[in-house]
């Protein structure tokens, strides 16, 4: 596990001990953050002989992708409060989550160390549950960054003690969370059929490269290529349907398309040889085992709860053509809520005329990465996985990682984007359910990202595992 990610879930698993450490542990008045206050009620009503303040650390930016201190000062001994957290998003949608606290002593209450208690969005020692907990008002909505050149807003509000109605205001602040770190540079590409964002790290490259594909959602989404250049690659996120002159539908994948997008990254300038990445998810996990099954130039492929049966469309690649996995919507079981739970609608790849659809990555050139959710709802993305690992492994190639992550559902993104548990399926055409429980997938994502940054710092940058692979 990288060492953020240990930090942060090292964090998560204090014991209930730090509860009475947080009751009784003296402390020093600190410095404070990103800070509105609010005044003290009058006399009569005060709880704390100060106005409570919030510091965040860091105190008024962070990536996303980060985790992010908070603490409260200000309070009396042992106040009871409750601390909401919101985000709108770019399409003005609120997402919340809260939870109840009680102060210390001195009246300072620190997520690090103080449990949450039961009644709200989580309970127990959760540094970062106020991020992981945020769930849409609006029913089947997802959280998404269209445009990374501006920050989510996050805004906390203290909230005087565990009543059923929202209680007294005591102090509220915001902080931004971005998704480009200083220096980082976005780059619009448009070259032939090339419809892509490029992101170049700050200072001189040549910097690893990266292709990022995306599932069938179409268009073009970027915040998970950025957070990635972040960390040092030269990052292509590419869009393959639906947006601006691209194909409206997703008929047919044209692996050509793909090859013009390796070319470019391979001939750049600012992208280091001889070889480049490849990170796919769902939909886009599938595309990424055909490009490096077909195309040269490919040295290390990440897929994230993706098939290594072509999916959804017929692919071609000049005279070959791979059909798509046959279906069965009778297959679909929908629960009271109208939710469909699709994931045995698919046809089994290794039975009759459906092992046309398996892909033939035994043919690929380079090393494996599969990440998997075992609650993923979207389809078999442990079967997938496995039969994969098993083709490449009867072929004389080398064993993939494969890494699993029980109660982590289908949409893994990069850390503390909230897990979505259900929402529209763009080709299924009802809301379907994901899978995942919330702190396991939180879990998921932020080790997950990790072992995507390492695979690549290993396979692209040639520097040693910072990580540890499971099966």
């Amino acid at each position: 596990m990288g060492r953020r990610a240990m930090s942060v879930l090292a964090a998560c698993r204090q014991s209930s001990r730090c509860w009475q450490s947080c009751l009784s542990r003296p402390g020093p008045a600190r410095q404070h953050g990103n800070i509105l206050r609010v005044p003290e009620a009058p006399a009569a009503r005060r709880l704390s002989s100060m106005a409570a303040t919030i510091r965040f650390s860091p105190s008024t930016r962070s990536l996303f992708d980060e985790p992010l201190g908070i603490a409260v000062q200000g309070l009396g001994p042992r106040q009871q409060v409750t601390l909401r957290a919101s985000l709108r998003d770019e399409a003005g949608e609120l997402f919340e989550a809260h939870a109840r606290y009680q102060a210390a002593d001195d009246g300072e209450l620190d997520l690090a160390r103080c449990p949450a208690l039961p009644g709200g969005s989580f309970s127990g020692l959760e540094p970062t549950g106020l991020l992981w907990a945020l769930q849409p008002r609006k029913a089947f909505w997802r959280l998404v960054k269209k445009d990374v050149t501006t920050p989510f807003r996050l805004q906390l509000d203290v909230l005087d003690g565990h009543g059923d109605g929202p209680g007294r205001l005591l102090a509220q602040a915001q902080h931004e969370r971005a998704f480009l770190r200083d220096g980082v540079r976005r780059v619009p590409v448009r070259e032939g059929r090339i419809r892509a964002t490029l992101f170049l790290p700050p200072g001189n490259g040549p910097f690893p490269g990266v292709i990022d594909v995306h599932g069938a959602g179409g268009g073009l989404l970027e915040y998970r290529a950025c957070l990635l250049a972040n960390y040092g690659f030269a990052v292509l996120a590419l869009a393959y349907y639906s947006y601006e002159d691209l194909p409206k539908d997703m008929k047919e994948v044209n692996l050509e398309y793909f090859e013009e997008a390796v070319n470019f990254m391979l001939q750049h300038n600012q992208v280091k040889g001889p070889g480049i990445g490849l990170l796919g998810f769902s939909k886009g996990g599938d595309i990424c085992v055909s490009m490096a099954s077909f195309l040269k130039g490919i040295t290390a492929t990440a897929v994230v709860n993706g098939s290594v049966a072509n999916v959804g469309a017929v692919l071609r690649y000049k005279d070959i053509t791979i059909p798509p996995l046959g279906s069965n919507r009778k297959r679909i079981r929908v629960n009271k809520s109208g939710i469909g739970d699709i994931i045995d609608a698919l046809n089994n790849p290794l039975e009759g005329p459906d092992r046309q659809s398996f892909i033939p990555l035994e043919k690929a050139e380079c090393r494996f990465l599969f990440i998997v959710g075992q609650d993923d709802h979207n389809w078999k993305s442990e079967f997938f996985a496995v039969e994969g690992s098993k083709r490449l492994q009867a072929h004389g190639k080398e064993k993939p990682e494969l890494i699993c992550y029980p109660g982590a559902g289908h949409y893994i993104q990069p850390p503390f984007f909230p897990m979505c548990s259900a929402s529209m399926h763009p080709l299924v055409g009802m809301p379907v359910m994901w899978g995942g429980e919330p702190k396991a997938h939180c879990e998921a994502q932020v080790d997950a990202w990790q072992q995507i940054e390492a695979f690549f710092h290993r396979h692209l940058k040639g520097e040693p595992s910072r990580t540890a692979n499971r099966l």
